[in-house]
């Protein structure tokens, strides 16, 4: 890229904190048509965005008696932010996000998104999904995230997410995990689903579910954030594909009948160590709980969970950060035991 990053942190970082959509793209765009150096003459106020694109806010600050007078360029500047359509935004989004997966983390996704802009941070994720199924990627079922209260509230939102889960994604059940396929992995444990048949229902309930489910696994799921430094909002981690990486499923399957779902006990251990325990009713108060929320959400969207699926319904207890050489192993009451080692070297 031919900007002098180092002339222009100050409006980079004011694009990224404000909402500018593809900043460093945009820019360059200017450069080309203006053919003059703009940047170290914007004032960040001048460039704040509204979610949408649409950059309503900017009239106002550019309008604000408060603020010195501006040459008539930064109006066409302006305008030109204005013009670029909402689906580019996304689109860019995506890309960024993809391409975080073999480089660097990117930083959250401002630019493009409100904290709890729930129905684009989908539509980033659709893209991605798309993108990695035309790749030849097969979709095998769908993970449940923020089925916690309390994280739902600290990223201030009322309701669970979902991520789409790859055949790709699982490991087998005592495999290792290479450290070059993760950024800042963390794990957690969970009750694992198999359906056995559809689940089309708008209104879908846990007996819904209970009466769809061919057995019960525990399972370890790897969570990662291709957002720097896990500084994620609601809207980062939908987009981020539920902050998915990888998961282990225990080798025995379970039917329901005469499992406690609720009350049974997870406890998570890393190099034999407790780090992380809860029970079932941690996950939305009861596992079949977020299974059927997922129904019901994915059905209304007309992508409904199908005969095959398999359903991640979310932490039992708190995730835990590795460390390369991490020996995880986690058991749930009445589900019996999954591992994977986290290991130091690369692939």
């Amino acid at each position: 890229m031919a900007i002098k990053r180092r002339a222009n942190t100050k409006l980079l970082n004011s694009c990224y904190l404000y909402g500018i959509p593809a900043a460093e793209k945009v820019v360059t765009h200017v450069f080309l048509c203006l053919g003059i150096l703009l940047i170290p003459m914007l004032g960040s106020k001048d460039l704040k965005l509204a979610n949408s694109g649409a950059m309503q806010s900017c009239a106002a600050h550019a309008n604000s008696s408060k603020l010195r007078p501006k040459p008539v360029w930064v109006g066409h500047i302006l305008n030109y932010l204005r013009s670029l359509p909402m689906s580019d935004l996304l689109d860019n989004a995506a890309r960024r996000l993809r391409k975080a997966y073999t480089s660097d983390p990117i930083l959250p996704l401002r630019e493009t998104l409100q904290p709890t802009d729930i129905d684009a941070a989908y539509a980033i994720q659709e893209i991605n999904t798309r993108f990695w199924q035309d790749s030849g990627r097969k979709i095998v079922g769908r993970k449940v995230g923020l089925t916690s209260t309390a994280v739902q509230k600290q990223l201030g939102v009322d309701r669970p997410d979902f991520g789409v889960l790859f055949e790709d994604m699982q490991l087998s059940d005592g495999g290792v995990l290479a450290r070059d396929r993760v950024i800042q992995p963390k794990a957690e444990a969970e009750v694992a689903l198999l359906l056995a048949k559809d689940l089309d229902m708008i209104a879908a309930t846990p007996e819904d579910v209970a009466d769809a489910t061919r057995g019960a696994f525990v399972a370890i799921e790897i969570v990662d954030s291709r957002i720097q430094d896990w500084k994620i909002t609601f809207a980062d981690t939908v987009a981020d594909n539920g902050s998915s990486a990888f998961f282990v499923l225990g080798k025995d399957e379970h039917p329901l009948d005469g499992l406690d779902l609720l009350n049974c006990k997870m406890q998570l251990t890393v190099n034999g160590e407790l780090a992380s325990s809860g029970t079932g009713a941690a996950c939305l108060g009861h596992p079949l709980n977020a299974a059927a929320w997922l129904a019901r959400t994915l059905a209304a969207r007309g992508e409904p969970l199908r005969a095959g699926d398999l359903i991640l319904t979310g932490a039992l207890g708190p995730m835990v950060a590795l460390k390369p050489g991490a020996a995880v192993t986690a058991s749930v009451e009445g589900l019996g035991t999954v591992n994977f080692t986290f290991d130091g070297e690369n692939a």
